[in-house]
């Protein structure tokens, strides 16, 4: 089993780029989504909207299938980890969004009005004292997502992308001892998911009893 190694962190190595790109990506764009959802344009507002629903309520699945076999049909071919980093950022951004929305709903009417009254333009009101105050409510939720990214990476199997769980397939293939490499598969997934699960559980607590 320890041969099965380089190839599997190889490919756990993969997974973490694919959840740092996707993140990278995804959560700039969950914002844009979210502060376009509170749009005073009603037309932005339920656009906006139509799109958020759509890529929550679709699968991660059916999104990574659709940009890697759909969208050649309309003359645009990916390859097929730019397609996992297409997918899974539409997703987290979609996800995102809505917790990203709380946040910002969350900050007291009161600090606009006094960001106002301190001469702050809009922008800047939003950049210095919304947002942040925002983020720190939506810290949590959002650290949350990004292991539920982690994880989905192993998603990206079905479209041929080299990640943890296609490199034990393709070891369990060969030996025909799939229990075994899916075993310590799972355990890499763990080794990442389960201390990141525990650090955001933390976090939670401390800000719980900062905002109290």
């Amino acid at each position: 089993m320890i041969e099965w190694l380089p190839p599997l962190l190889s490919g756990l190595l993969l997974s973490l780029q694919i959840t740092a790109i996707s993140l990278a990506i995804g959560l700039p764009l969950g914002l844009l989504f979210a502060v376009l959802v509170q749009s005073q344009s009603r037309i932005v507002r339920w656009v906006t909207v139509g799109v958020v629903e759509i890529g929550r309520g679709a699968p991660a699945l059916v999104v990574l299938q659709f940009v890697y076999y759909g969208l050649p049909s309309a003359g645009i071919t990916l390859d097929d980890i730019p397609s996992a980093w297409i997918a899974l950022s539409f997703t987290t951004a979609s996800f995102t969004s809505e917790i990203m929305r709380g946040g910002l709903e969350a900050v007291a009417r009161g600090q606009h009005e006094a960001s106002s009254a301190l001469g702050f333009a809009r922008g800047d009101a939003f950049r210095f004292v919304v947002l942040p105050q925002a983020m720190r409510v939506a810290l949590p939720g959002l650290l949350g997502f990004a292991i539920q990214i982690f994880q989905a990476t192993s998603l990206t199997f079905t479209i041929a992308v080299p990640e943890l769980l296609s490199r034990a397939y393709s070891i369990g293939a060969s030996s025909f001892r799939y229990v075994e490499v899916l075993l310590l598969a799972g355990l890499l997934y763990a080794v990442i998911a389960v201390p990141a699960s525990r650090l955001v559980a933390r976090l939670e607590r401390r800000l719980s009893r900062h905002l109290a």
